[in-house]
């Protein structure tokens, strides 16, 4: 790296704790008043399964590092020890105002609009026989309380799971006992009364009727408790004879995995509490004390009641302007459109359905197709695109699906999906050794007349039809000849034994992405000139990786101007005299999940622009295969542009972040309002 020396130490941010800001601004955002009110409490529960995550990963990370005695220091010049507790420290009050914003605010205005969270002491006594009724007939059968004495050791307490702590005394004896009620997973997190939207947390009615549980025993006191572990899996698939079996393992480890976090009511007494810490082994700054009720990741059970009104407008996305002459004459047909011209499908407000998933399902259909190839990382329960290949090689195609099993969270569904396409003749094949298979790809090939054509779809999310209707995605689907050829060079590089790595219109992790950005950035920087000013933009998710982050600062020390729009983590520090003062960060969150990834480079007014699957993080550029394509077409190119204009024009739902690690909400002011997602959905309504 040149000019490694104008580089002062102290330039990145820590990594977790920029995790925390963005989540922080998901708790803005359920905060904002102007916000339909459902709409507030979705991302009150986004906030809380983002929170699960983390703990279950990054703090689990963490406390692995410490228990095995590292010492490295992060990027900021951190321990990990210390940074659990910048961690600990930081949370601590974002925890309590999600807490809060529910108990004081949501609660009463969702009241106001005829929707009740009640708990079992607001219940008239008509309400409370219907929900004993209901114990009766849907709970108690599913319960199993656990006694803990000399013959019945502390039960396993699994991840994620909400538990009632009950203290029994035996009759006529002042001997108490603790036993463990587990909420049974599969219910509902809150049930409803018949009349209206009246709610119950489940907990409360499992409560209410411990008398039925302890038949014989005196019920003294009952607390509630969740507890969450770590959820990373450690696959070492070095040589695994068979990877599916070593994961199932590991799945089956990852239920006895350790305790990272605490929650409790803030009612429970210390010896409750103590018993707890010492038996599932968490630390004082592991224990989250909450009013209650615990687990508000249960909240989209209330977000999907039938109040359209207390809701976004819904949003119906249109097929792509330049796939809609097929859908218009009938004949569907999509490689005629290819064939034609490239064309962008802009997800939400373009269709998956018309584009990505047809592009499959005509393939599978299609009679010319010979072969199709494609890379799944995560797909929904009934997916349209699996079905379609299954199809596919029933009917005789070369079907070849690189199944990512290691897909966090989604590892099990990944095993079935796997063992379903295998049993269909499909050609599965299970990544690299050591490398997730992150990018997004899938390639068609068809005999027409004395020659074979490909077709490619290069996209930013997952071939998924239910994520594809929330998160903010890109896809180029192409016939052009060339992208064609090297995207063919990558399966086989995926499935067999090619060594073919570097590519002209491909960036290919983890075979030199990272030199070739960082080249390009240089590029822009040498280029750089008072006539033909230099300018970068970017649009990821995150933003981590050193070597990246120093070009960045080398670039802007050079003269050229860099925008940036990250939707969480961004350990960059914009906004340094002398070091990045020509580079500004932005955030933006809004109804859908901004999931994109752009890189645009001025080169000297010949525009170069690329999307795919990798955000600027070690884990994508040296642990995954990623893929990220150059667009070609001038049309397209200036519709990123477009994109990219947007984000950085959006004055009402975006954040700027300041040189000290601060993120400020911007506001329109005197000037007129711009929000990319509202302007993203007019321009889709009105190309439609």
């Amino acid at each position: 790296m040149t000019h490694q020396s104008y580089l002062p130490e102290e330039r990145y941010f820590n990594r977790e704790l920029s995790w925390i800001d963005f989540n922080d601004r998901v708790l803005t955002l359920a905060e904002d008043r102007n916000l339909p009110l459902l709409e507030r409490v979705k991302f009150l529960a986004i906030f809380a399964s983002n929170l699960d995550e983390f703990y279950m990963v990054r703090v689990a990370g963490l406390k692995r590092q410490v228990e095995a005695g590292l010492t490295a220091r992060s990027s900021d010049g951190r321990t990990p020890r210390e940074q659990l507790a910048a961690v600990a420290e930081k949370m601590r009050p974002l925890v309590e105002r999600h807490d809060r914003l529910f108990l004081e605010d949501l609660l009463a205005e969702l009241g106001k609009e005829g929707v009740d969270v009640l708990r079992w002491a607001d219940l008239s006594q008509s309400q409370s026989d219907e929900m004993h009724k209901v114990f009766n007939d849907q709970i108690f059968p599913v319960l199993t309380p656990l006694a803990v004495d000399p013959g019945h050791p502390f039960p396993y307490i699994s991840n994620l799971s909400l538990n009632l702590a009950v203290i029994v005394n035996e009759p006529d004896s002042d001997r108490s006992h603790f036993a463990r009620v587990k909420v049974p997973p599969l219910l509902p997190r809150f049930f409803r009364l018949d009349e209206g939207h009246v709610f119950v947390p489940i907990e409360d009615i499992i409560a209410a009727n411990l008398g039925q549980l302890f038949a014989g025993m005196k019920v003294e006191e009952h607390y509630y408790f969740r507890v969450t572990r770590n959820a990373d899996l450690e696959v070492n698939d070095d040589g695994a004879e068979d990877l599916l079996q070593a994961l199932e393992e590991e799945l089956r480890k990852r239920r006895f995995s350790p305790a990272v976090r605490l929650e409790i009511e803030e009612s429970m007494p210390d010896h409750v509490l103590e018993l707890l810490r010492r038996e599932l082994e968490v630390g004082e700054e592991d224990v989250h004390s909450l009013a209650g009720p615990l687990d508000l990741t249960g909240l989209w059970d209330l977000y999907e009641i039938e109040r359209p009104e207390l809701k976004d407008e819904p949003f119906h996305p249109a097929t792509s302007p330049d796939l809609q002459r097929a859908a218009d004459d009938g004949s569907g047909d999509i490689f005629e459109a290819l064939r034609r011209k490239d064309v962008l499908v802009h997800h939400p407000y373009e269709s998956f359905a018309t584009s990505v998933e047809q592009l499959v399902e005509q393939a599978a259909d299609d009679p010319d197709v010979l072969a199709i190839k494609q890379t799944l990382y995560r797909t929904s329960g009934d997916s349209p695109i699996v079905n379609a290949l299954i199809d596919a090689a029933e009917s005789g195609k070369q079907v070849v699906v690189l199944v990512e099993i290691k897909a966090r969270f989604d590892e099990r569904a990944n095993i079935n999906w796997a063992r379903a396409l295998e049993e269909a003749g499909c050609h599965v094949v299970y990544g690299l050794v050591g490398l997730k298979t992150h990018s997004k790809l899938c390639l068609v090939v068809r005999q027409e007349k004395n020659k074979l054509r490909r077709y490619v779809h290069v996209g930013t999310g997952n071939y998924n039809p239910k994520t594809a209707r929330i998160y903010e995605d890109l896809g180029l689907l192409t016939a052009d000849p060339e992208i064609g050829a090297e995207v063919s060079h990558l399966f086989n590089f995926l499935t067999g034994y090619s060594r073919r790595t570097h590519y002209q219109w491909i960036l290919a992790a983890p075979y030199g992405m990272r030199e070739q950005v960082i080249a390009l950035i240089e590029r822009e920087a040498e280029r750089h000139s008072q006539d033909r000013p230099g300018y970068i933009a970017m649009k990821l998710n995150s933003l981590v990786d050193e070597d990246v982050i120093d070009a960045l600062y080398v670039a802007s020390q050079a003269g050229v101007k860099i925008d940036l729009v990250l939707r969480s983590i961004c350990s960059l520090r914009p906004g340094v005299p002398e070091l990045s003062e020509n580079i500004t960060v932005r955030s933006v969150l809004g109804r859908f999940l901004e999931h994109s990834r752009i890189l645009y480079f001025r080169n000297g007014g010949r525009d170069d622009l690329y999307i795919g699957s990798a955000d600027m993080m070690q884990r994508n550029l040296d642990r995954r295969v990623e893929a990220v394509v150059n667009v070609k077409d001038k049309r397209l190119q200036k519709r990123l542009v477009n994109i990219l204009e947007l984000s950085f024009a959006d004055n009402s739902s975006a954040w700027e972040l300041g040189p000290k690690g601060r993120w400020f909400k911007l506001e329109p002011g005197e000037s007129d309002v711009v929000n990319l997602q509202e302007e993203l959905m007019r321009q889709a309504r009105q190309n439609a």
